[in-house]
């Protein structure tokens, strides 16, 4: 059985900053976003939003992956609790979530949804020179390459690699 998902309260406009600095730590992170139009300058633009401001879904990578670390990320206020116990969100809620943002379209920042990789997913290398680790998939970095959190001196690391070098590890 899979670790449960947590709900995060991050600092004003802090929801990037502490997916990235929470994705660094090992954790796997979901933060929903929606495409809205605003009026800015006089004119209306499209913007991504979060879709709960100040609030990112947090899981860890196993039941032995500690939550103390959270409270002193970047970006992050606290884990939400009730009482002294850490707020457990459904697993279905975030299946819903995710299948509701799929519906509405591909949002910019997020991976394509013929992507195969989502920010969180493992990875392995089949080629290059990390071939044969494996690692954790942060995000693109344009339309060649792809950022992926790999273990370096017992340190999640970002390395910048080719797309093609990455598959999706076996579960």
């Amino acid at each position: 059985m899979s670790a449960p998902w947590y709900a995060v309260f991050c600092k004003p406009r802090g929801e990037a900053t502490a997916e990235i600095n929470l994705l660094r730590q090992g954790y796997i992170t979901y933060l929903p976003r929606l495409r809205s139009e605003r009026r800015r300058a006089g004119k209306w633009v499209e913007c991504v939003e979060p879709l709960f401001p100040r609030y990112l879904f947090l899981r860890p990578r196993d039941a032995a992956h500690s939550l103390a670390p959270v409270r002193s990320t970047l970006g992050v206020t606290g884990l939400v609790r009730f009482g002294v116990q850490p707020a457990v969100v459904p697993p279905a809620l975030i299946e819903q979530l995710r299948a509701s943002e799929a519906a509405a379209g591909e949002v910019p920042g997020q991976p394509a949804r013929s992507d195969l990789f989502a920010p969180g997913a493992a990875v392995k290398f089949m080629s290059g020179p990390f071939a044969g680790l494996e690692g954790i998939f942060g995000k693109a970095n344009g339309t060649e390459r792809v950022i992926v959190l790999l273990e370096i001196l017992g340190r999640m690391q970002d390395v910048d690699v080719e797309r093609d070098w990455i598959v999706p590890a076996a579960a």
